[in-house]
């Protein structure tokens, strides 16, 4: 099946169901990064559907996240979640689906955020689909504790040299700090993860999180020297079949728009579902 004979419609039941599997996401990572932190400047608050999380300065899961599908926030409950960021001296940030209720968007404008940037979420049914074949020439294998470390550096290390392609991300988060939040997804969320090798080499890592039959293809990443190869082909064609067997009837990614990563999961069946508006209140 081609992705443009018969692309993925998203209506808003769909949005809501990927955005509850991505909020879940988000809050147990904040979850296991407040009990790695101890103290009580933190603090995951769930937010009419979505929720509100905060843990170390800098981290990519201080964030808002979610809302749009269960109401409108009330203005005491954002007050109260916005002087909770203030007091920890941090903006606040919301990634907010365009498929979500139009209400909470005028809220947010008129409580002075402003926009920021945009993320794309795209999706491919699996029920039906034929798995693709890894490129010849690379070994994906399943990673397990035992080389958990190399496994956070190589997605790490690709993260933090990201291809040229497209729109740059809004924000740029210190690989320390990127580093904890990785491991804090993974060990809290239940996620599978994939390193890829070229040659006997490790050349990427990937991960996803398998949820209410969704398979959240977590991120992917390749370094630089082995880049334009096929390694994120083969760390997708992986994770896709094994998605289909374990019944899951829909894969999705979140890319940078008019991305590399776009591009090449487009290339292999996805659609363009949605787009995440990120508005930011200083």
């Amino acid at each position: 099946m081609k992705s443009h004979e018969n692309p993925l419609f998203c209506d808003i039941a769909l949005g809501e169901r990927i955005e509850r599997a991505e909020t879940d996401f988000i809050a147990a990572g904040s979850e296991a990064a407040l009990r790695r932190l101890g103290g009580d400047d933190g603090f995951v608050i769930r937010l009419a559907g979505g929720v509100a999380c905060r843990t170390e300065a800098g981290s990519p899961l201080n964030k808002v996240a979610g809302l749009g599908f269960a109401g409108v926030p009330g203005a005491d409950e954002l007050d109260a979640v916005e002087r909770r960021f203030a007091d920890a001296g941090a903006p606040v940030q919301v990634e907010l689906a365009h498929l979500a209720d139009p209400e909470v968007g005028a809220m947010l404008t008129a409580r002075g955020y402003r926009l920021v940037g945009f993320e794309n979420v795209l999706g491919r049914p699996l029920g039906g689909v034929p798995s693709e074949a890894v490129p010849s020439g690379i070994d994906v294998r399943h990673s397990d504790d035992t080389d958990f470390g190399q496994w956070v550096d190589t997605v790490v290390g690709g993260f933090a040299r990201p291809d040229a392609q497209g729109l740059a991300p809004h924000e740029e988060v210190p690989r320390d700090v990127l580093e904890r939040a990785v491991r804090d997804l993974t060990a809290a969320a239940g996620m599978r993860r994939y390193t890829a090798s070229v040659d006997g080499a490790v050349a990427g890592g990937a991960g996803m999180r398998i949820t209410r039959g969704i398979a959240q293809l977590t991120g992917a990443a390749t370094l630089p020297a082995y880049r334009r190869r096929g390694v994120q082909s083969a760390l997708l064609a992986t994770r896709l079949a094994v998605a289909a067997e374990q019944g899951c009837d829909l894969a999705v990614v979140t890319t940078q728009p008019a991305s590399q990563s776009q591009q090449n999961a487009q290339r292999r069946g996805f659609s363009l579902l949605y787009t995440r508006a990120i508005l930011v209140r200083p």
